[in-house]
């Protein structure tokens, strides 16, 4: 093992943009340590406004043509090569490996039947070897499948990083991520790696940023300002969060599947049926909103809290945010009030030394790294694998 500069590609659920983060992954100082990690810069960038549109209709779509299918994950390949060498240049490192996440457009964690035959299915579009061509760097993608085959849910794989980097001998921490999925990481104080707990707890930004596009026509609720000036359906909250996936134990996963097109329609036709709030569109989002925050504070306390909130008194309670979400003030609001109560303290990621977008981007840098040395990535306790696994699969640049 050496140290190398690695670029980590994360483009998420949202689908508006790329995040690159380019890294210095070190071997462990000690024998049997973790991987040392050290941000040197990350770049974020916009999909334009045609491929946003194209990749969002590849993830809900019931029909789409294999043409459609083959140009947009080699056009993906093209804007993530696009973006490494953009990061490369801004921040005048050289880059010896890329780990790239790639778009996911279907994600189907659990088992289900098809074809006579239980089975479980996961797809990221952005073609590597045109990354690997384009710059001349070994690149590391499709970093769910091993797991997946594994037995596992393919997700979360966000939790080595949050176990390298941000494990502690006197905190416990929940680390929440608020992309367009609200996924968490639960490391309880002085915890071995097989004492972590993830998940994905729901909606995060999905939901809001749907309704905001079909309600108001953009992409998101800035700062949470429209929110702001809504009123809570409190009994439509409480109905959703009535519904399987949010009282189904652990590990699990979901995606746009669950909480897209399909249920943006259902959730706003049941805020429009709720007593006086047929013409108010500000009480869709900030119902959205709500949603979003009630589902994380009821996986805090129904799965969480045994974890890590019991030792409260010896070890104190971070709950760590990061992702878009955390740049939604009302949405940041509602999970201090509900947090705080129970003791724990919310903090924002900047906070522990990572701007909250990069984070992704520097998981899949350390997991490039891990994959590189021939070392496993995912952590079975978080997606139920069977086993630990090396993630990934390789296409080099000669």
């Amino acid at each position: 093992m050496k140290s190398l500069v690695v670029a980590g590609v994360m483009s998420g659920t949202s689908a508006d943009g790329v995040d690159v983060a380019i890294c210095r992954i070190s071997p462990p100082s000690v024998a049997g340590g973790m991987p040392r990690i050290k941000l040197l810069g990350h770049l974020g960038l916009a999909y334009p406004k045609t491929l946003r549109a194209a990749v969002l209709a590849a993830m809900d779509a019931d029909a789409i043509s294999v043409a459609e299918l083959a140009r947009l994950n080699w056009r993906l390949g093209e804007v993530y090569a696009d973006a490494v060498a953009k990061a490369q240049e801004k921040f005048g490192v050289k880059i010896k490996l890329v780990g790239c996440h790639g778009q996911t457009v279907y994600h189907q964690g659990a088992s289900e039947k098809y074809l006579g035959k239980a089975t479980r299915a996961t797809w990221q579009m952005g073609e590597a070897a045109v990354i690997a061509e384009r710059l001349r760097i070994p690149v590391v993608s499709d970093f769910r499948p091993a797991d997946l085959a594994a037995g596992g849910q393919g997700a979360p794989l966000v939790p080595m990083l949050d176990y390298c980097m941000f494990r502690s001998a006197k905190v416990s921490r929940v680390l929440l991520n608020l992309g367009g999925i609200a996924n968490v990481t639960a490391v309880p104080a002085e915890a071995g790696v097989d004492a972590v707990m993830a998940f994905d707890t729901g909606p995060g930004n999905m939901v809001i940023d749907a309704c905001m596009k079909r309600l108001y026509e953009r992409d998101f609720d800035r700062g949470g300002a429209v929110a702001r000036t809504g009123l809570v359906l409190r009994d439509v909250v409480e109905m959703i969060l009535n519904e399987p996936y949010f009282s189904s134990l652990p590990p699990k996963s979901c995606g746009r599947e669950q909480f897209g097109e399909t249920f943006v329609s259902r959730f706003i036709a049941m805020c429009r049926k709720a007593a006086g709030s047929e013409d108010r569109d500000e009480d869709v989002v900030a119902t959205a909103t709500a949603l979003t925050a009630a589902s994380i504070l009821k996986a805090y306390r129904k799965f969480l809290w045994g974890h890590v909130g019991q030792a409260a008194p010896l070890s104190p309670v971070e709950f760590v945010i990061s992702g878009g979400g955390a740049k939604n003030a009302s949405l940041i609001g509602l999970l201090t009030e509900g947090l705080e109560p129970m003791g724990v303290k919310v903090r924002l990621m900047e906070e522990l030394g990572v701007p909250a977008q990069a984070k992704e981007g520097v998981a899949f840098a350390l997991l490039a790294w891990l994959s590189w040395f021939n070392l496993p990535g995912n952590i079975p306790a978080a997606t139920g694998a069977q086993r630990a696994v090396v993630l990934g699969k390789v296409t080099h640049a000669y």
